[in-house]
């Protein structure tokens, strides 16, 4: 067994719903799994108990030869906004009543070890260039598309993190100067334009009017249970409302993905998240605006695809963080 393998990080993956952790050792293979609930409702301390306890639990397990004084450092993937070098994560919308909170420090204090802090579209980027997708390609971006939009950028084989932390916030460009208010204060942000949110903001707002759509039947008329999975459906029967809603969706997000290619030249694009299962209704309009607006030389170089790593893109991002920086590189 060599060096690298006898080596081992943990990897988490803090979300508002679950937080999931692996133990993994020098070449980024999984051996350990444990999760549990976030239950964000019960404040900060429960939730960093609960995470602290949950990586723990892969210490208890350690059989078979594994060596816990093994472990180098924890690698943590976190919704933004965030700063990576300092560990705070600064107010994440998922997880009600953090304000600035020192979570590397806080981990830190609880583990013994080195903990290091991500924001989590970033670290899928990374994990699908360590691990996935992009294995091989020096230049990504991974966009994820869910109830928010976000990205990362691998440029010259590292990830780009910026002056401050927050490169690669993609959902956050503007699309359309005068569009729909988004979240962050703006409008027109791609966010506010191809998220769920926005998918499902807009058929509610449809529906109001009075416009026909059999989505009206299949929330039974209550239109708060409105979500961007009833919309995907509802296109996929052939609702011709719905249709247009993801049709739009997907011509916005095609700007979008052509700003990205101009603006990185990246050599592949991984596009993610909970919204692409729209398969083709998402994906034809995209691609079409794509062929519209980006130059022909940076769409013929560069490929677009599914991220190879399904929803463990955080955590083994997570992965990939500890072991750039325990071993002192990125």
């Amino acid at each position: 067994m060599s060096e690298m393998d006898q080596r081992y990080v943990v990897g988490g993956d803090l979300g508002g719903t679950r937080f999931r952790a692996v133990l993994a050792n020098g070449r980024g293979e999984v051996v350990r799994r444990a999760d549990t609930l976030t239950r964000a409702a019960e404040g900060l301390e429960a939730v960093v108990n609960r995470m602290a306890t949950t990586i723990e639990s892969l210490f208890s397990e350690m059989g078979d030869g594994l060596d816990r004084a093994r472990v180098r450092a924890v690698g943590l993937a976190a919704p933004g906004p965030l700063d990576p070098w300092r560990g705070i994560v600064y107010s994440p919308p998922n997880l009600p009543g953090w304000g600035d909170v020192p979570l590397a420090r806080l981990m830190g204090e609880r583990l013994g070890l080195p903990v290091f802090l991500g924001n989590d579209a970033n670290l899928a980027a990374l994990a699908e260039h360590r691990f996935g997708a992009g294995v091989g390609a020096d230049h990504l971006v991974y966009i994820t598309v869910s109830t928010g939009v976000g990205g990362g950028v691998i440029a010259d084989g590292k990830l780009l993190l910026g002056s401050g932390g927050g490169a690669g916030e993609i959902g956050h460009m503007t699309i359309e100067r005068d569009g729909p208010r988004c979240g962050c204060g703006n409008r027109g942000c791609l966010e506010a334009l191809a998220s769920g949110t926005a998918i499902a903001r807009r058929a509610v707002s449809l529906l109001a009017t009075g416009a026909p759509s059999r989505i009206r039947e299949v929330v039974a008329g209550n239109l708060s249970r409105v979500t961007a999975e009833v919309v995907v459906q509802a296109a996929a029967a052939g609702d011709a409302l719905a249709g247009q809603i993801i049709r739009d969706a997907g011509t916005a997000l095609g700007v979008g993905v052509a700003n990205v290619m101009h603006l990185y030249d990246p050599q592949i694009i991984v596009i993610g998240g909970g919204v692409v299962n729209a398969g083709a209704l998402l994906f034809d309009p995209m691609h079409a605006e794509i062929e519209r607006r980006a130059l022909a030389a940076f769409r013929e170089r560069t490929r677009i695809t599914t991220p190879a790593l399904g929803d463990a893109c955080g955590v083994l991002g997570a992965v990939a963080l500890a072991l750039a920086l325990a071993s002192g590189a990125q």
